[in-house]
């Protein structure tokens, strides 16, 4: 929001968190060519936001008399959004100022302008320069602002943010490992324990080592959840925000679900909301992990809740597109669940400030319309191997998402658990006869769900009493629930590569995000409505959650998975994983804990959330 710091000279207010984290004078390197063209959002705040929060947390808490009185969209804007007077000052100026005026959103919270960088400095009375920071450990050039974005003055409190004058948008990553064909895996396992490789040493007793997984097929991960029959999600939609869009989705997503067991799409089950103009930045942006993650999503909610709608809303690039995507989907109010399988690997403050308030305020918008948003923790643990300190991910930290963490699972032949505990990994390499610990920039971190405490928000009152003070800190904890992620035990997802269709196996939290939306779905079904924010009734919950606590287990895999948030690659050679020993500062443990949350879903949970 705008500070109220006044120039008298100029007669403009200055907007506070305008510059995010890694651009400092120590980082920057130069300055822009002032003739680039660059597109950005001018954000307006919300009239009463306390009483858009305080709404948002009465409809979704169980035993409210508000809630499920949830607004249409138009409600919220008349109620709660800027005023039309406002919206026209805001496009008067910017249109004074020589940059092109495009769109506006139906909430009113959203100007898109373009211009010259040049233009856009003059604008807002700002310098753009260059930085040098590390994305995922990879050192990259961001453009910020050098100073504080300035506004006229008779806009104080009305525009909260300019999105797009810096490169925060890069630093948000699809949270996946990267998939591998079943067959490039030697001699993996259907199920736990089927194959396990007896010519290594067995550091765990018989039944609790096993060869990393080939991939759970649909019919394993609706009996991973205890799902029957009448589970299938009908009459709810379910919303995916990603970047690009993939040319087989729908035909790759029903050719998968013939091979492992689901239903195939029906006609007109999922549909694409494309961007105008068409997709830019494909390169800089790894638009073929953006497909993979789109396969991902949509493969894995459809197998949760094989009969809910599926809308995939698709940003034209990852370079801030990703919002637009997010601001469609809560506008057009269609899905009733929405998944996020992205955010910033690089931790929560590598956005500034007031591009996340502006998300805050979007995703209150969902929770008041009763629209659910699952959003994965991340693939790094900590994020300290990235970082170099612990560090929560974004959007997963905001109060009004539900976090998602992740499990390990390794079920038998009868699709029955044998092991489940927490997505925390550490690495061993066969060395002169012994499995010798690998030390890594983050010691033998293998990949892992993301947690620990938001050092920006507070804790929100339904995780109060639930989660240890010596865990939040008083803030807002993550993650709030988990599902299955681990790469070594993860699911089958069809696609096309170069005219060739293939079964890879998929893990991360981009897997748990949507299988959690799923869910949600079989539960808005029995429940007959939407059930809004999910957090408050998680946390509630008594039945239908499974405690994850730590289990003493391994598995066995010739290849090293690759987590692109970490920037690690794959490597050949002869490994054991350790399961939830602790690599990091994360593990799981009874009650709530920093991997998993309150727990992973177990018998009985829809019944259990369609109560609340």
């Amino acid at each position: 929001m705008a500070d109220g710091t006044h120039d008298a000279s100029t007669d403009r207010s200055a907007l506070s968190g305008s510059i995010p984290a890694w651009a400092t004078p120590s980082t920057k390197i130069g300055n822009v060519d002032t003739s680039d063209v660059r597109q950005v959002q001018v954000a307006l705040a919300l009239r009463d936001p306390s009483g858009a929060a305080r709404l948002a947390s009465e409809v979704s808490r169980p035993g409210s008399s508000q809630r499920g009185h949830f607004l249409s969209a138009a409600q919220f804007t008349d109620r709660f959004g800027p005023t039309d007077d406002s919206v026209r000052q805001v496009q008067d100026w910017l249109a004074r100022a020589g940059l092109t005026v495009k769109d506006t959103t139906t909430n009113r919270m959203f100007v898109d302008v373009e211009g010259t960088t040049g233009d856009l400095e003059r604008a807002f009375g700002t310098h753009l320069a260059s930085y040098r920071t590390k994305i995922s450990g990879s050192a990259r050039s961001l453009t910020a602002p050098e100073n504080p974005i300035t506004i006229p003055r008779a806009l104080h409190g009305v525009v909260s943010a300019v999105i797009g004058l810096d490169d925060s948008g890069k630093t948000i990553r699809p949270q996946h490992t990267a998939p591998h064909a079943p067959n490039t895996e030697q001699h993996c396992a259907r199920w736990w324990g089927e194959q396990n490789n007896t010519d290594v040493p067995q550091k765990y007793p018989s039944g609790a080592q096993s060869n990393s997984l080939c991939g759970y097929t649909g019919t394993s991960l609706r009996a991973m959840y205890s799902l029957g029959s009448g589970d299938q999600g009908s009459g709810t939609t379910i919303g995916i925000v990603g970047a690009y869009n993939g040319n087989t989705v729908a035909e790759d997503a029903s050719r998968a679900a013939s091979q492992t067991g689901i239903p195939q799409l029906k006609p007109g089950q999922y549909t694409a909301v494309l961007p105008d103009g068409g997709f830019t930045d494909q390169q800089k942006c790894d638009a073929d992990g953006w497909a993979g993650e789109q396969a991902l999503d949509v493969q894995s909610s459809h197998a949760i809740a094989p009969n809910a709608k599926i809308r995939y809303y698709a940003a034209k690039t990852c370079l801030g597109g990703l919002y637009d995507a997010v601001v469609k989907a809560v506008n057009e109010n269609a899905a009733d669940v929405l998944s996020f399988s992205w955010g910033n690997a690089d931790g929560e403050r590598s956005m500034a400030p007031a591009v996340r308030d502006q998300f805050n305020s979007i995703a209150l918008q969902a929770a008041i319309q009763g629209q659910s948003i699952a959003v994965s923790t991340g693939d790094a643990g900590t994020n300290a191997g990235i970082t170099g300190s612990a560090t929560a991910s974004f959007p997963s930290s905001s109060p009004w998402v539900t976090a998602v963490g992740g499990t390990t699972v390794g079920l038998d032949q009868q699709n029955k658990p044998v092991v489940v505990t927490g997505w925390e990994n550490a690495g061993n390499t066969l060395s002169g006869g012994q499995w010798v610990p690998q030390r890594n920039t983050d010691g033998s971190f293998a990949g892992g769900a993301g947690g620990g405490s938001s050092a920006l928000y507070g804790a929100p009152d339904w995780q109060k009493g639930v989660v240890p003070a010596s865990a939040s800190h008083g803030h807002r904890a993550v993650p709030d629930i988990a599902a299955l992620a681990d790469s070594y035990t993860g699911f089958l997802v069809g696609q096309t590569r170069q005219g060739q269709f293939g079964l890879y196996s998929f893990g991360g939290t981009s897997l748990a995000a949507p299988v959690v939306a799923g869910l949600a779905a079989d539960s808005q079904q029995v429940r007959g409505a939407r059930g809004g924010l999910l957090t408050p009734s998680l946390y509630a919950l008594r039945t239908g959650i499974k405690d994850v606590t730590p289990v003493k287990a391994g598995v066995f895999t010739p290849t090293m998975h690759t987590l692109p948030a970490t920037g690690v690659p794959s490597q050949q050679g002869q490994y054991l994983i350790d399961l939830d020993t602790r690599p990091q500062t994360l593990q799981s443990g009874p009650g709530w804990d920093n991997v998993t949350g309150v727990g992973t879903p177990d018998r009985g949970f829809v019944a259990a959330l369609a109560a609340k």
